[in-house]
């Protein structure tokens, strides 16, 4: 089993507002639990840089990740995360906190004994959230967040 700590740095198209978010982010992976192969992820994002109109969007997420490939250095995960996704929307006309699913992919390099770069992409889906108002036919159709997430964490152990 390995465990590893880290941050990023994220930019996401929020689905709302008319701008990208940007913000940090925390997580921890641990890797190897019951399969070879398989582990786990968990995430806190903090999206306020970029803000339209005072828009922020923050996501607590956890599910499982499935290392596809190991080649000397540089692995690519694919994972399914679940969690929370919380908006604050624009003009402080409301704010609002809704499941959320997300696929993803991870690519890791490692640099050095305990330290690894990543690079990360999630689309997230959030079906109970509403949608834009001018949306037809329906404004309900939920909202899907994603973006690119770069960073760098410490290997434990």
């Amino acid at each position: 089993m390995s465990l590893s700590a880290g941050a990023e740095y994220s930019n996401f198209q929020p689905d709302y507002g008319f701008n990208r978010l940007g913000g940090i982010a925390v997580f921890a992976d641990a890797d190897n639990i019951v399969l070879h192969k398989l582990g786990a992820e968990g995430e806190a994002r903090w999206l306020h840089f970029n803000q339209f109109f005072g828009e922020t969007q923050a996501h607590y997420l956890l599910g499982p990740r499935y290392r596809f490939i190991r080649y000397h250095g540089l692995s690519l995960y694919g994972k399914f995360l679940m969690g929370g996704g919380f908006i604050t929307y624009p003009n402080n006309i409301g704010s609002g906190s809704y499941f959320a699913y997300t696929p993803g992919a991870t690519a890791e390099y490692r640099l050095a004994r305990h330290w690894i770069v990543r690079g990360d992409y999630e689309y997230q889906f959030w079906p109970s959230a509403p949608g834009l108002a001018f949306t037809y036919p329906n404004p309900s159709n939920g909202l899907t967040p994603n973006g690119f997430s770069v960073g760098a964490a410490y290997k434990i152990f």
